[in-house]
Formats: C-alpha cells, structure tokens, sequence
C-alpha cells in the first residue's frame, strides 16, 4: 500500500481580520507570512483586494522580506504586473479572470523583450513558467484550469461559504479529484471553504492535495496547524 503524502498547506490573507488600525494590522500580516514561510506552509496568497495597485506593490515587496522558509512561495492574488515588480514567485487567478495560458503568453512576451531585467528571473513569477494557481468552484472550472495548463486549481467551497453549510462540497470535492479512476486529473487540487483541522483528513481522503484557508492559518498556532495537518 502507498504511503499517502502529506498534504501541501496554502494560506491566503485577509489582514483586515486582524484588530488593530491599519499599520498594525499590517504589522500582525507580515509576522504572520513569516511563522508560515519558516513552519513549512507551501503557497502564501497575498490577496489584500482592497489595496490600490501602489499600495499593493508595497506590501507585496515587504512580503517577499518575509518569505524566508526554504520552500514557501509567494502569489500575489490577481496582479501579474504586481507579481513581476516585486519577484513573486507566482499568481493566483481568480474565477473569472485570465486564463494561465494567457499569464504565460503575457510573461513570455516580456521575458523576450526585456531579457536583462534583474527580476524577471527564472526563480520566480518572471520565469517563462510562474506558478500559476486558479480559483474553481466546479469540475467544468477545474478541468478549464487545467487544460489552460494552471499548476493547481483551489476548488471551494467544500464545507462552507460566507457561514452557511455546503452539505454537497465534500462530494463535488471527491468527483472532482476522482482517485483511482482512469480519468483522474494530473493537476493538483486545494480544497477550501470551511477547512478545520477537524475535517481536513476529509478532505485528503478524498483526494485534495493540498488544504487551503484563512483562518486556518491566521487564527490557530501556525506550528501546531503545520504538524496536524502533515500528520
């Protein structure tokens, strides 16, 4: 029997859950990338949609300070401009908004006319392949993301959304990832909405290959949540 690998962690941000005024909420968000980034999370989605561009830019480049652990990376949510002024390693792209393979054509195109640019380097989003995550909320969106050649899709919601209970998720979930099944998808799948560590091993068991979430990560000791959720 193959043994079961431990599920990649994704944390996405939301510093406005934080107390506090705003320099301190953003104080409370760095230091929180940083616990992440050295316990061993994976992916770190900086997703402040509210920001302007500008100040977005800013946050990302403290942010990328922050991502010291040896295999943490950085997607800026949205903004591949954004991604490349600040050496991000990837982008995650919403429902709805471009395809990877668009991102890629576009990062391609700048790579050739701007090849001796100090950040489009090949470590990160200015490689010729960025990490690349997308949004989903059904099989058809995942199966799109996949066939656009994103490197993961983040399927929610599978427990629940904005509070309410979705008693379908974890199914759709299991469809969605089909272990076992000829057909299964090559791509990696997240799973989020309502993620505890509680019911995490759900979500495993049903084929996720990773877990992803806010207040998993924002309120709960980011040690213990790491060590549960690799056990």
């Amino acid at each position: 029997m193959l043994e079961r690998m431990p599920p990649q962690l994704y944390y996405i941000t939301d510093r406005r859950q934080f107390p506090g005024d705003g320099k301190e909420q953003e104080r409370r968000l760095l230091e929180k990338i940083r616990e992440c980034a050295a316990s061993g999370v994976d992916y770190i989605q900086l997703r402040e949609k509210d920001l302007s561009i500008r100040a977005l830019e800013e946050l990302a480049h403290k942010a990328m300070a922050a991502v010291r652990g040896p295999a943490a990376r950085l997607l800026i949510n949205s903004r591949t401009d954004v991604a490349l002024a600040c050496g991000a390693h990837g982008v995650h792209l919403p429902a709805g908004d471009l395809q990877a393979s668009e991102v890629r054509a576009v990062v391609s195109l700048l790579n050739q006319s701007l090849p001796n640019q100090t950040l489009l380097n090949q470590s990160r989003a200015g490689s010729a392949r960025p990490i690349l995550g997308v949004s989903a909320h059904s099989q058809t969106e995942v199966a799109f993301a996949e066939a656009h050649g994103a490197d993961f899709a983040v399927f929610a919601p599978v427990f629940e959304k904005a509070g309410a209970v979705n008693a379908a998720g974890l199914e759709q979930l299991r469809r969605i990832c089909r272990r076992g099944n000829a057909a299964a998808l090559s791509m990696p799948v997240f799973a989020l909405g309502g993620v505890t560590l509680e019911n995490a091993r759900l979500c495993v068991e049903a084929g996720a290959a990773g877990i992803a979430g806010i207040r998993l990560f924002q309120e709960n000791d980011i040690a213990k949540v790491v060590g549960s959720l690799q056990r």
